[in-house]
């Protein structure tokens, strides 16, 4: 059976400083998933914990506490509406989440390809070749890390903050393909989701050789996807919804592909 696209577990609410969108709420999240089908909306606001030395000036006031304040969440008969973040992964590889929260979290999302934050997830002058280095380097971190990877998803692995200075498929076309294969094959033994948010509704051919390269070879591998629209306001939300589609079409997905604490439901 075709994968169905009947989740989105990367939203974020105006609780995140790169929302702070009053529309953007828990209810208004709800109330979207009711009216498009979904079945499993998870929320996920940046934080870094206080429990975990190291907080970035902008990480620091993104803090656990102000992420639980969005609870109790709404619920519905419709829709399981699930409590996670979005967290960080510093320079040296240290993820902002302590064990203790990873235990009240649904979910828990790990971006290794935000290269923009310059001084705090890398130095900044990084080339092509050197943040090709640190896309094997913190993808390898994660999987080295403790985490409770059944409810972990690693975040827009070909997102354009991999190079927000230059172009992005340059960095990717440089990790060699059997370093894919290798860290593809870490993920789906450790059962790290894979999280589908990348443009592919319109995507050129051309972009698409380089894109869809590390995606293919997860599948290959067998590793397990989520879909994260990456919402900050009511219109991302509708544009995430189409893009779906186009990427479980462009990889030729199945509801055997799809990750665990999602599959039945």
């Amino acid at each position: 059976m075709r994968f169905i696209a009947d989740h989105d577990l990367h939203i974020h609410s105006q609780l995140s400083l790169c929302s702070g969108d009053p529309a953007q709420t828990p209810e208004e999240i709800l109330a979207y998933g009711e009216a498009n089908g979904l079945k499993t909306s998870c929320l996920t606001d940046h934080m870094w914990d206080p429990a975990v030395p190291g907080a970035s000036d902008w990480y620091a006031v993104q803090t656990y506490e102000r992420t639980k304040s969005a609870l109790p969440l709404p619920q519905s008969d419709k829709v399981k509406f699930l409590f996670g973040c979005e967290t960080e992964m510093d320079r040296n590889c240290v993820i902002g989440v302590s064990a203790q929260t990873m235990k009240e979290l649904d979910f828990i999302i790990v971006p290794t390809t935000h290269l923009h934050m310059d001084g705090f997830t890398l130095d900044g002058s990084e080339g092509a070749e050197e943040r090709a280095k640190l896309w094997i380097k913190r993808f390898d971190a994660l999987l080295d890390a403790p985490m409770p990877f059944e409810k972990t998803g690693i975040a827009h692995l070909t997102c354009s903050l991999i190079w927000n200075r230059g172009d992005y498929l340059e960095v990717l076309k440089r990790i060699p393909l059997s370093e894919y294969h290798r860290l593809f094959e870490r993920a789906a033994k450790a059962g790290l989701g894979i999280e589908l948010n990348f443009p592919a509704y319109g995507m050129s051919a051309s972009k698409a050789e380089t894109e869809l390269v590390p995606y293919k070879i997860a599948k290959e591998e067998g590793c397990r996807f989520y879909l994260g629209g990456d919402a900050h306001n009511p219109k991302d939300l509708a544009i995430g919804r189409k893009n779906f589609d186009a990427m479980i079409d462009a990889l030729g997905l199945t509801e055997d592909d799809k990750i665990l604490m999602l599959q039945g439901g």
